[in-house]
């Protein structure tokens, strides 16, 4: 079966993969079609539907969850190395595979 992703509503730019993948993967939605992804994506993960510029808005859930920091490919990976919230500052302190913080040290360590 080929690897799917699936765009919630019709005006979101990026598409959150139900499995991980490489390649040539199917969107699920309003608007099925398929896409080749440009890097190897993990299930959960956002790939962008567009190509963006610095700056542009990210749509998911039919609303804006941030904005592109530097610019993005169709098919490529979006998350917190390219991708910063306009609720959360401490976005951008998080680790990109993880999600950890790394502003703040462990008591544990």
């Amino acid at each position: 079966m080929q690897p799917r992703c699936f765009q919630i509503q019709p005006q979101d730019n990026v598409a959150t993969l139900l499995d991980d993948a490489d390649g040539q993967i199917q969107i699920l939605g309003s608007q099925p079609q398929e896409i080749r992804l440009l890097e190897k994506i993990s299930r959960g993960h956002k790939v962008a539907l567009k190509d963006f510029v610095g700056g542009d808005a990210v749509i998911k859930f039919g609303a804006r969850i941030g904005h592109v920091t530097k610019p993005i490919a169709r098919g490529a990976w979006v998350h917190l190395h390219n991708l910063a919230s306009d609720v959360d500052d401490r976005s951008s302190t998080l680790d990109l595979h993880s999600g950890a913080p790394t502003d703040t040290s462990s008591a544990y360590a």
